[in-house]
């Protein structure tokens, strides 16, 4: 493999999905600043069926990843939400969002555009069924409002800070990941590897769902490598799945629904997303593909052929540098908030807290220690696993808060 290939290939992949990431993630910045959140929970407060198909219409186009969904779905339990509505929207949003719509778009063509969220939109609302008949409204832990906090300050600014810094920072490292392996699947893996499973699509499925359902997967991050596997040989049908399945589910996120909602909820959580993904995966591959614009109009394909060289658009290069850019700028200031000093007075405590991954972890973490009694200010930082509190609280008050929200408390920083 030449150095040279490689960084064709990754530099076709970014100018192929950048326009679409950078759109994305701007009409991700409105929704999050300019739609309500009690707006979401509004509707999701009974348990019929119009509240599982609500909560399954309102996550589809939120750019939230599996872990970032788990605050905001408790959040959205506690305001009075069904859990078959909470079941609906934690299985159906990280599964795809406005972002990730318009990156597969990019690389896949309409065809998995419209498939996705569609198979995402079906999945929730099924799960959310099920759940409202099987699981008791009882079962589970009670977790403390987990919501964002309040924000402040002009609309505009928050929008473009919201798209373009917090949630790069959330997905910028996991992104830039996926491109670097679509790249090197492209130019490392040979053409037939995936051949000899072609007449075993679903043991293609399996092997996806082994690999993909424990790791945490972006949803806009799992889009390259998907695209990247389909030009290697794998089906359509797993490459959905992976899609499906991987960014909807991780460790986890099974450990801490589990312990909010109960046992039989997450077992009917898990496996409505395994068993309607190798649906969806065995039903695109009974599909004409060229009925739905997934084959020769994938633009993995325009964008990866090595057989033909294609110059970039002045457009496409002004986009990639602004998400260069971006992240670059996002991930730099991430790593070194970990090395941040604070200043300690006789009321600053530092714990180690573990399980935040993103902005969505840090407000929910943030928002349930500060309803302490005795916490003046708290600031929690995920890239550091550290939480900052100010005030007279007490360690086991600090503790409660924080499990309650979700995450692992270790004590106090040595």
């Amino acid at each position: 493999m030449a150095v040279g290939d490689f960084l064709w290939a990754l530099l076709a992949v970014v100018n192929a999905m950048s326009p679409y990431l950078l759109l994305g993630f701007l009409i991700a910045g409105v929704l999050h600043v300019f739609v309500p959140k009690r707006f979401y929970a509004k509707y999701l407060s009974r348990s019929n069926k119009l509240s599982v198909l609500w909560a399954a219409l309102l996550g589809v186009p939120l750019p939230l990843c599996s872990c970032g969904v788990i605050p905001t779905a408790v959040g959205l339990k506690n305001e009075g939400a069904s859990k078959g509505a909470v079941a609906s929207f934690l299985i159906a949003t990280p599964q795809t969002g406005i972002d990730s719509i318009l990156a597969i778009f990019s690389l896949m063509g309409l065809g998995f555009a419209i498939v996705r969220p569609v198979a995402a939109l079906i999945t929730g609302v099924c799960g959310g069924f099920l759940v409202n008949r099987f699981v008791k409204d009882n079962e589970g832990d009670y977790i403390a409002d987990t919501t964002c906090k309040v924000e402040s300050g002009n609309r505009i600014w928050r929008v473009f800070k919201y798209a373009y810094f917090d949630m790069i920072q959330d997905i910028g490292l996991r992104l830039t990941i996926g491109l670097l392996v679509a790249a090197l699947i492209n130019v490392a893996v040979p053409d037939e590897f995936f051949l000899s499973f072609g007449k075993q699509p679903l043991l293609q499925m399996l092997v996806i769902l082994v690999v993909a359902v424990p790791m945490y997967i972006c949803s806009t991050g799992s889009i390259p490598v998907a695209a990247a596997l389909m030009m290697k040989g794998l089906s359509p049908g797993a490459a959905l799945v992976m899609l499906m399945a991987g960014p909807a589910v991780n460790i986890a996120s099974i450990l801490v629904v589990r312990k909010s909602m109960g046992s039989r909820f997450t077992w009917i959580y898990l496996l409505t997303i395994v068993g309607f993904s190798i649906l969806f995966g065995l039903l695109i591959n009974a599909l004409d593909i060229h009925a739905i614009g997934m084959s020769d109009e994938c633009g993995m394909h325009s964008a990866c052929c090595n057989s033909e060289v294609v110059s970039p658009s002045v457009f496409q290069i002004i986009c990639s540098s602004l998400l260069v850019l971006f992240i670059i700028i996002a991930l730099s200031m991430k790593f070194f908030s970990k090395f941040k000093k604070q200043k300690e007075t006789a009321d600053t405590v530092v714990y180690t807290v573990e399980g935040m991954h993103c902005n969505h972890c840090k407000n929910a973490c943030e928002q349930s220690v500060g309803k302490v009694k005795g916490v003046d200010s708290c600031e929690a930082t995920p890239a550091a696993n550290t939480l900052i509190v100010t005030g007279t609280a007490s360690e086991s008050d600090i503790r409660a808060a924080v499990e309650q929200a979700g995450f692992d408390f270790k004590g106090i920083k040595d």
